[in-house]
């Protein structure tokens, strides 16, 4: 019997043990989930939490969009529009390898190309399948509901007019910032700031819900330009003819109004197409009329004159000696086509004398002349912020000798550019105030710097009449309006020396003579149909755009004697 009740108590007291040994089993179980439960919401919650919205939460790029650039009365020049780009997850789009055909067929390529596009990038998490798609393209690619395939919205830029305003303008890169022109001269105000959102998305990269803004996208400011389309498109027009006309190697044309500073027109060739990519090289798209400098020929004597009437050496009735026909200044002989005896200073400006010029720069003072063409732009850039634009060459009076001021006064030993040369005639034209140039437009008054002496400025324009009315620069004529120009043919250098053959032809001027209001240079390089004088290819297009432009911005004529009596009965009022 006591044996038995012994048993029953040493299987009593093992049940209680293994009872007490499952309850504290349960009891540091309970305790283990208690503490992990706390661990993991206490401790661990918020990087769990963003863990979890990882995988079903983006914060994706919302574009700003790009301002506009526009002409002076709001015409577009560029405008953004919307685009999309097709990427993709290569690891989720391989595990859908039978769908790449139909990716394939839909992004226009060939199926192998696309998978070994796929398969060489797994390591990848971004892959670019296809760049800037239209809207419509994009949406047929969408909608094969391909796992890893995306799409990301994105602007491109177009350009209205093409290659009228392609070298102004410039273009935008891939992510649409300034690389060339206006665009990249006015990066800052033009682009904008990209906003970021937080959504949820479905594997098809499909947004399921918005979730929260995390900054608002700030779009960029419209940029109003100087520029007049209208007359750009004729400067355009009639500046292509000639250069196909004459066979030349290129040209510029630029339109100043001498009041504002504002630049109306600036076009070159050969032109390029900004929408077309294809064509964005070097050689096409640099903005000839900003950086390119040339030698200006005879076009800059209208400014040595300028230099000897505010000397007082000189009046616009001063007779000057050119006899025989030619000079001699050190070892070199400066001579005229013609032996043109002793005449005026109108008389040397209509004839593009050589040796009269030669005379009159000789007795003027270095100091004073190269005061009077830095003081109108030559040998600096004009600060209209323009990438990539030249200062010229012009050095200074220290190292000049008798032989560089005579070469200087008839346009060789300085370079300059095509913008250059216009600033110094809106300058004249603007009675000696030389205004900044800009390609934003002005409205109001614009203050300037007085440079040259009003009375020196109204006596050069009349002068330059004559280069017009019956010197080298007839054909420049508008008629009904007073023309003050000059005509410029210079050799091109060439290995160190100069070319026989190959020449620049230019004509400047302002128009109209009596209240100017517009200055423009026109240059044409190499012209090579047997033409080559700035009077017979340049004066032509300075011609035709300022016809144009004068009538578009309704500049009354200022010389009806040319005009015939029933032109101006049809245009008087009823």
């Amino acid at each position: 019997m006591k044996a038995k009740r012994t048993e029953a108590q040493n299987a009593a007291r093992q049940f209680r043990l293994r009872g007490w040994f499952v309850f504290s089993a349960i009891v540091l179980c309970a305790a283990a989930i208690v503490a992990r439960a706390f661990y993991l919401q206490k401790i661990q919650g918020a990087w769990l939490e963003g863990q979890g919205d990882a995988r079903y939460t983006r914060t994706i790029r919302m574009p700003a969009h790009r301002g506009q650039i526009v002409d002076r009365f709001g015409e577009s020049l560029a405008v953004s529009t919307p685009v999309d780009t097709v990427w993709a997850n290569p690891k989720e789009l391989a595990a859908a390898a039978d769908q790449l055909p139909r990716l394939a067929h839909s992004l226009s390529r060939e199926s192998d190309w696309l998978t070994r596009r796929v398969t060489s990038n797994l390591d990848s998490q971004y892959l670019v399948l296809a760049k800037q798609l239209q809207p419509d393209d994009a949406q047929q690619v969408k909608s094969l509901q391909i796992p890893g395939v995306y799409l990301t919205r994105e602007y491109r830029r177009f350009y209205p007019a093409g290659e009228v305003t392609g070298h102004l303008l410039g273009f935008t890169g891939d992510a649409d910032q300034g690389q060339e022109g206006l665009e990249l001269a006015y990066e800052q105000k033009l682009a904008g700031e990209d906003g970021l959102k937080r959504v949820i998305q479905d594997r098809y990269g499909n947004v399921v819900e918005n979730v929260e803004s995390v900054r608002p996208p700030r779009p960029g400011e419209d940029l109003v330009t100087s520029l007049d389309l209208r007359i750009q498109y004729i400067a355009y027009r009639e500046l292509k003819a000639a250069i196909h006309e004459n066979q030349a190697r290129a040209g510029s044309v630029v339109v100043i109004d001498v009041r504002t500073g504002e630049i109306l027109a600036m076009v070159n060739q050969p032109s390029f197409n900004p929408n077309d990519r294809t064509q964005l090289d070097v050689a096409r798209y640099r903005n000839r009329a900003a950086t390119d400098i040339f030698e200006p020929g005879s076009s800059v004597k209208p400014f040595f004159v300028a230099t000897g009437l505010a000397s007082g050496k000189f009046k616009p009735s001063t007779m000057i000696d050119t006899n025989p026909g030619f000079i001699k200044v050190g070892v070199k002989v400066f001579e005229d086509e013609h032996n043109l005896g002793v005449v005026d200073i109108a008389t040397i400006l209509a004839k593009s004398s050589n040796v009269g010029m030669a005379h009159l720069a000789l007795a003027l003072d270095k100091e004073a002349i190269y005061n009077t063409l830095t003081s109108l732009g030559f040998g600096q850039v004009s600060a209209t912020g323009f990438p990539g634009e030249s200062a010229g060459l012009l050095t200074h009076p220290s190292h000049w000798r008798d032989l560089t001021v005579a070469t200087l006064a008839h346009g060789y030993g300085l370079s300059v550019t095509p913008l250059q040369l216009a600033q110094a005639y809106a300058t004249l034209g603007a009675l000696g105030v030389r205004r900044p140039l800009t390609f934003r437009r002005v409205d109001g008054p614009v203050p300037g710097e007085q440079v040259l002496d009003p009375q020196v400025c109204r006596d050069l324009i009349h002068l330059l009449e004559t280069v017009v009315t019956s010197g080298t620069g007839a054909r420049a004529a508008v008629r009904g309006y007073r023309i003050s120009g000059k005509t410029g043919t210079a050799w091109k250098s060439f290995n160190g020396g100069y070319s026989t053959d190959k020449y620049m032809a230019v004509f400047g001027g302002v128009v109209p003579a009596g209240a100017p209001r517009l200055a423009a240079v026109v240059v044409i390089d190499e012209p090579s149909t047997g033409k080559y004088h700035g009077g017979d290819v340049a004066a032509p297009v300075y011609s035709a755009v300022m016809a144009g432009a004068l009538r578009l911005l309704a500049v009354p004529p200022d010389d009806l004697s040319n005009v015939p009596s029933a032109t101006l009965v049809q245009a008087s009022p009823r």
